[in-house]
């Protein structure tokens, strides 16, 4: 087996910009756009291998062939023939709904779906830019509808500025929104169920206001108050930051400019590799690689034990598995 690249799945919604292109360093005949998926085994929309003999072959149908030598034998066990993550970079141009995703339970049970946890990495934020993560005080699902309603739910939501290096952890339930001028890097699960709760009475392409799911999203919301919903992290160079632990993924942040050896044969999962900036050639033991350039992904099947990292001076990734 040997490290994978995939073809992008690009997506242009109302609040796409043009910074996913100038940050990857690729033209489109249309350049607003709002996400670039890296990796995606969503259906409707799974990712296409660029390289090597199986170019042209989807992730379906590889995960099919060869299982948890791709994946991992618990990844195999647990999720069987459906890859687990969603693999995205999000350009914000203008603010994105406010919306919530349903957990586990709750997505089997309406949707036949996974529920949707994810991890942002703030990549680039405009001045005064910023995002929405969690309530800012205690209100009652009664009023979560009532102020719905009014146009009101803005008021009792955290708002939180965004800067390079922001790490934000969302499990589901946790009530959110992207704001206008951010980049980012998001990590999640294989599911595609959002529950938009308000929308600023935007109007779609067609000139009508876009859908809410506001009876849906009452009993998905997480009503709790938390603090310090930024994850808290100390940089380092040359050696691995865990910014997330949880179920469905751990993500490490790797700053390196020398090269750094990754022994894998104790995760019996596959790793994923998100250039964040710089670049770097990931080589496999069996001796096969591939170059990563800022803004592009790669995937490591669970069958390769090990990879060597050589990177350029101030090379940044994001590193993810599923313990």
């Amino acid at each position: 087996m040997y490290i994978l690249k995939f073809h992008e799945i690009y997506k242009r919604p109302i609040w796409g910009g043009k910074k996913i292109c100038a940050y990857k360093g690729i033209n489109l005949d249309d350049e607003s756009v709002g996400e670039s998926w890296e990796i995606s085994a969503v259906e409707g929309d799974v990712s296409v291998i660029a390289n090597g003999e199986d170019a042209g072959k989807s992730l379906s149908d590889i995960l099919a062939r060869d299982g948890a030598r791709l994946v991992g034998q618990h990844v195999w066990n647990t999720f069987g023939t459906t890859f687990p993550l969603l693999i995205k970079f999000i350009d914000a141009s203008d603010n994105l709904s406010i919306q919530v995703h349903p957990n586990d339970e709750l997505a089997r049970r309406r949707h036949n779906s996974f529920g949707k946890t994810e991890l942002w990495y703030v990549i680039n934020a405009e001045e005064g830019a910023g995002l929405y993560s969690g309530f800012s005080q205690a209100i009652t699902p009664d009023e979560y509808v009532n102020r719905v309603a009014n146009n009101t739910i803005m008021d009792v939501l955290q708002f939180h500025h965004a800067r390079p290096g922001d790490v934000y952890f969302l499990p589901s339930g946790r009530i959110h929104a992207i704001g206008k001028g951010i980049l980012l890097a998001e990590i999640q699960q294989t599911s595609n169920i959002t529950y938009r709760i308000y929308d600023y009475n935007r109007i779609d392409k067609d000139g009508n206001p876009r859908e809410l799911h506001t009876d849906l999203a009452q009993d998905a919301i997480d009503y709790n108050l938390y603090d310090n919903l930024k994850t808290i992290y100390e940089p380092c160079h040359n050696r691995p930051v865990q910014l997330a632990q949880c179920p469905y993924f751990t993500t490490n942040l790797l700053h390196i400019d020398s090269e750094c050896k990754r022994m894998m044969t104790g995760l019996d999962s596959f790793v994923i590799y998100m250039c964040m900036r710089g670049s770097v050639t990931v080589t496999a033991g069996n001796n096969t690689s591939v170059q990563l350039k800022q803004g592009e992904t790669c995937l490591v099947p669970a069958a390769i034990s090990d990879v060597a990292l050589h990177p350029t001076p101030n090379c940044e990734l994001l590193e993810c598995y599923i313990n």
